[in-house]
């Protein structure tokens, strides 16, 4: 009964294990062990603790003194399935020949190459791999809205063009050489080929104004949705893709990481790669003269297996929209509501301002009714958004306000409703 009492009196004098130092406690602790004043028991007790880590702290103590009393890890020492060094260096060694491949290429190419041997999995390989610092951490990817509908088809000359960067190298002297490319989809022609200065707005569109001049205006550009073709704006709007419209062209654009949808675009830049720059020309200057010589031969000169062994000039011919001297604005049917977009980058509506994009800034966009206080957003004939009136947002093509959804919805019920009705009515009518 003493020894209970005395004990309630040394918890009190002591403070708790989370309002003091851990060290400090464990080393009271052992100390009070040492003295021998109280049971062990009833000396746990009092700090709080288990008799198994009471034990446990008096063994360290006297196995290591203070010093080992600090907290410890609780890594395992031993590693079961750890990697050899052999393994290792293999892995490393196979990377070092294959710097493109990622941890699956790796693992499949060591098992064929030993097949006998037990390789670690594809994830262990990354996190080795990643270790070693010989992975690139990946750049956050904007996300850019989906153009609306689907791609065009290509069913004669000028109905569309597509347009790449080919990807940027350097020349021998150290010049960086950045090619943009425009191919009519139609005959495979070869529009354009140039090294532009940089991935801007006006160095593309000037390239662009060259090639409308001269062969005049195609229905659609397909392009992928990097910049200047696309950008985080509502309907992945660029001024390049802006310019576009007004001219009554189509900005396409294909899906994220689906460079397929643009294949026969990407087979040229495979053939323009081997043919002018494995290796690369001594200066930037040389280098745009073996585009243009290969602009010809690939035009005129080389058959090609998709045309019947026939060449790109044979089926291309300049389109008959030619490009205006003067551009004009969009103009929109006596149906939809125009307003102007502000310098802000908003629309002044019902006395208040929503923000569409100042990528549209001074130009009129036209808004279509669709249901109580819903509106779809145009922008010449190409498509940019909704509205809601309740909200006072727009939102993407590709995110309708919830209140159309549910609407939708409730008339697709209706309607099968009234089909399921009209069905029984004819049954019985049978009957």
């Amino acid at each position: 009964m003493g020894n209970t009492f005395e004990a309630d009196q040394l918890s009190k004098k002591l403070m708790s294990w989370k309002e003091t130092c851990a060290m400090e406690q464990r080393l009271t602790f052992v100390k009070a062990i040492e003295q021998g004043d109280e049971f062990f028991a009833e000396l746990c007790r009092a700090f709080g603790i288990s008799r198994k880590t009471g034990y446990k702290w008096r063994k360290r103590y006297e196995t290591g003194g203070a010093v080992a009393l600090a907290d410890q890890s609780r890594a395992p020492h031993h590693q079961a399935h750890a990697m050899s060094e052999p393994i290792a260096k293999a892995i490393l060694d196979a990377r070092s020949d294959h710097r493109r491949w990622g941890p699956e290429k790796l693992r499949a190419w060591l098992q064929r190459k030993q097949p006998d041997q037990h390789w670690p999995s594809a994830s262990t390989i990354g996190e080795m791999l990643k270790r070693a610092g010989l992975t690139a951490k990946p750049g956050n990817r904007l996300w850019v809205a989906p153009t609306p509908g689907r791609l065009q088809s290509a069913e004669g000359a000028n109905a569309v063009w597509c347009a790449d960067f080919k990807g940027y190298f350097h020349c021998q002297d150290g010049s960086r050489c950045d090619p943009l490319t425009v191919t009519d989809a139609y005959s495979r022609y070869l529009l354009r080929c140039q090294a532009v200065d940089g991935l801007d707005e006006k160095y593309a569109r000037a390239l662009f104004e060259a090639a409308f001049r001269e062969y005049g205006l195609p229905k659609t550009i397909r392009t992928d949705n990097g910049a200047p073709f696309a950008s985080v704006a509502l309907a992945g709007l660029s001024t390049l893709s802006v310019w576009w419209i007004k001219l009554g062209i189509w900005p396409e654009r294909i899906d994220p990481g689906k460079p397929q949808q643009n294949g026969r675009h990407e087979r040229m830049h495979r053939t323009l790669r081997e043919s002018t720059a494995e290796p690369p020309s001594t200066t930037l200057g040389r280098q745009q003269r073996a585009f243009d010589a290969f602009r010809q031969e690939y035009n005129h000169d080389r058959p090609h297996e998709a045309l019947e062994m026939k060449t790109p000039s044979e089926f291309y011919q300049p389109s008959c929209r030619n490009y205006p001297n003067r551009l004009k604005r969009p103009e929109y049917h006596s149906d939809l509501l125009v307003r102007g977009v502000g310098s802000c980058g908003r629309i002044r509506w019902s006395g208040e301002r929503v923000f569409i994009t100042k990528t549209l800034a001074h130009e009129p966009i036209g808004l279509e009714g669709i249901a109580d206080g819903i509106w779809k957003l145009w922008f010449g004939n190409y498509p940019i958004g909704w509205m809601d009136e309740r909200t006072m947002h727009a939102t993407d093509l590709n995110f309708p306000p919830k209140r159309l959804l549910n609407t939708q919805t409730q008339a697709e019920q209706n309607l099968s409703k009234k089909e399921s009705q009209r069905w029984i009515l004819m049954i019985r009518q049978s009957r």
